[in-house]
């Protein structure tokens, strides 16, 4: 039996199911759709929708190498595992027929790496006149063109840029490591 204090917080409580939150993540992100119905058809048909990047938010497109070598892990789950303690439950999806990776950042991250660091190539921070085929909120499982391998935990709930930054800054010196090393890592 629960004692009454512990009952009335109970009760002050606002639970939200997964569904809940999947519907408003999806009215969030839809806001980034030229046109709704039209996403919402591609999600339900393609499970993957085009949305337009540089307004409610932007993308930083990592390549896999690069992020399995910051993880140092070869398997999707691990990977994904790893991404979601890095970048602290960001959103992150990825299309693993290109094996790109895409943190969702701010609409205002502006991309700046010291001028004396050389990117790895394809990192770069996608916005304005970009656009990302965004997978649907339902699409957790690494099957299929497209996934979330972090959910957005809520609507308009993204990446830190900086936590993005220093993963990508990881994964290069660990990238290099391993080249310098023969490829071993």
């Amino acid at each position: 039996m629960t004692a009454p204090h512990e009952r009335q917080e109970l009760e002050n409580v606002a639970l939200v199911t997964g569904r809940e939150r999947d519907l408003a993540v999806s009215h969030w992100l839809l806001a980034a759709a030229g046109d709704r119905d039209v996403a919402r058809a591609d999600w339900k048909t393609q499970g993957v929708a085009l949305l337009a990047l540089g307004g409610i938010f932007a993308a930083v497109r990592m390549p896999g190498d690069l992020v399995r070598a910051a993880a140092r892990a070869e398997g999707e789950e691990g990977v994904d595992a790893f991404l979601r303690r890095a970048l602290e439950g960001g959103p992150v999806c990825r299309a693993r027929h290109s094996d790109w990776y895409y943190a969702l950042v701010p609409g205002s991250t502006e991309w700046r790496r010291p001028p004396s660091s050389q990117a790895f190539p394809g990192l770069d921070c996608l916005g304005r006149d970009c656009y990302l085929g965004v997978p649907a909120v339902d699409r957790t499982e690494p099957v299929g063109h497209a996934y979330w391998c972090s959910v957005m935990g809520s609507p308009g709930e993204l990446c830190d840029p900086r936590l993005v930054w220093a993963m990508a800054q990881l994964g290069q010196a660990r990238h290099r490591v391993a080249e310098t090393n023969g490829g071993s890592r």
